[in-house]
């Protein structure tokens, strides 16, 4: 990457720059790979933050299936944690995962599990073969404690799972005036579904597998308590990558922690023969990233005080303005053969593409994907009606007393008075991007034409060939849309 007019004297936010055209003999933007470049090599790069309210099973399968991955959070016990990455390795890498209900439930409880998902369907299933389906539509004016075989539908639309491809999928539910295909087995058993657009997005989206064909998934672990056996608790379990986590990456616990994770990391190489990657932050600086490395990161994670729950910068003065530090840090990790992740600060795909016009090898997203259908909390909604999920910092009081829930009454009351982060938001879910997928599809598509406006038709030739201004506040106001007259 280059400036446009002389890198400037100062640093820089995402709010800061804009990238200038090049002169492209990229056709289209489905000729480019968005393979990251971070040594993980995921097909989309997109990361999930580890953030309790944010990165859970669901989320974790359904960024898998479009090619990113999720990082499960550090406060999680590490058993409950491996029966998370159990549930994502089980899943399908195509069809979605369907909400199963008995014909018995009511309607209300049925009705309450759908917006866990973003098909908007629950499946009727007696001894796992599929009798119906129930939706808010067949429920809205029924009584909430009758059955759902009393409401549900029966006309269904059967598929295989190996002989119908998304292609047909689509044709068949087009035909059908119908938007979810059930997916069964030989025996009739149900393995899955898929929605006419899940049938767009598996055409355009590879899933993120390991070696056995099996969903990716990530781990956080902390820099405090038994590190290493957590770590090779982790391991295995079937975790994909280690993410060593906390607020202040640049310390001694954390070097001496990276150093036990991969030792435990090596073992475990050496054992099983899988060698995992070790993510490591946050950081802000080269020489952070030169210390992490030494001490056995793979991946650096950048960012302090960008993301939308943290009040770091304005509770201590400390961070930095992420387009800065991703850009110094990146350049360090390449002379050293490490990646980076760029975490936090990103409100709108023109800041993901920005990021990796730094060099960020995937962008890691928190508060973005807090409202949507998959993040973990429940679905809530105001007096308006609007409905939304709460968010919540990782090193808010509400975290921390999570976290340190082992503790006594008085540490765990002492600890809560040290707060950096919101302790409750509310994360409204857009009306047009409710799921995670809509906002994948969003970002994928800014991104994919940044690339193009680049020259670019790999995330590697986009670092290289990026062209970037500084731009005023002005600047980037008028950018903006307008959704309404003036």
């Amino acid at each position: 990457m280059r400036f446009l007019n002389g890198k400037p004297g100062h640093d820089l936010t995402y709010n800061d720059v804009f990238m200038a055209p090049n002169r492209s003999s990229v056709a289209s933007r489905m000729e480019v790979d968005l393979t990251s470049t971070d040594g993980i090599a995921t097909p989309l790069p997109i990361v999930v933050a580890n953030m309790t309210a944010i990165s859970g099973r669901r989320m974790a399968e359904t960024v898998a299936r479009r090619g990113g991955m999720a990082i499960l959070p550090q406060d999680i016990p590490t058993d409950v944690v491996a029966e998370q990455i159990a549930k994502v390795k089980a899943a399908h890498p195509v069809f979605e995962t369907p909400l199963r209900v008995t014909p018995t439930m009511t309607v209300g409880e049925a009705v309450a599990l759908i917006p866990k998902r973003s098909h908007g369907v629950a499946v009727v299933v007696d001894e796992g073969r599929p009798l119906g389906i129930v939706s808010p539509a067949e429920a809205s004016a029924v009584d909430r404690f009758a059955q759902v075989r009393e409401v549900m539908t029966t006309d269904l639309t059967l598929v295989s799972p190996d002989q119908t491809s998304p292609q047909e999928v689509w044709d068949v539910l087009s035909a059908r005036h119908q938007k979810v295909a059930l997916v069964v087995d030989g025996e009739g058993l149900l393995v899955g579904l898929m929605t006419s657009r899940g049938a767009l997005r598996s055409a355009l989206y590879d899933p993120a597998v390991d070696a056995d064909g099996k969903l990716r998934v990530g781990t956080a672990v902390g820099i405090n308590g038994d590190v290493s056996g957590r770590a090779a608790a982790l391991l295995g379990a079937g975790a994909d990558v280690l993410v060593v986590d906390t607020a202040h990456g640049h310390q001694e616990r954390m070097l001496a922690a990276l150093r036990a994770v991969r030792e435990a990391r090596d073992a475990y190489a050496d054992q099983a023969g899988r060698r995992v990657s070790i993510v490591a932050g946050n950081i802000v600086t080269a020489r952070g990233a030169d210390d992490l490395v030494e001490a056995g990161a793979d991946v650096l994670k950048v960012g302090v005080g960008p993301g939308a729950m943290c009040t770091t910068r304005m509770q201590t003065g400390v961070g930095r303005p992420q387009f800065s530090a991703v850009l110094e840090c990146a350049e360090a990790a390449q002379a050293v053969g490490a990646g980076v992740w760029a975490d936090g600060g990103v409100r709108y795909p023109r800041d993901v593409a920005l990021a990796l016009a730094a060099g960020a090898g995937s962008v890691m997203i928190g508060s973005w994907f807090a409202g949507t259908h998959e993040s973990t909390g429940p679905l809530l909604s105001d007096h308006q009606g609007r409905f939304y999920k709460e968010s919540f910092g990782m090193a808010s009081a509400r975290a921390v007393r999570s976290r340190t829930r082992e503790d006594s009454s008085f540490d765990r009351a002492r600890k809560g008075l040290f707060e950096e982060g919101i302790s409750s938001s509310r994360m409204y879910l857009d009306p047009d991007r409710p799921g995670v997928e809509d906002l994948l599809d969003w970002i994928t598509s800014g991104v994919r034409s940044a690339c193009t406006y680049a020259g670019a038709k790999s995330l590697k030739e986009f670092s290289e060939q990026a062209v970037v201004g500084v731009q005023s506040p002005a600047g980037y106001d008028e950018g903006r849309p307008l959704h309404a007259s003036w």
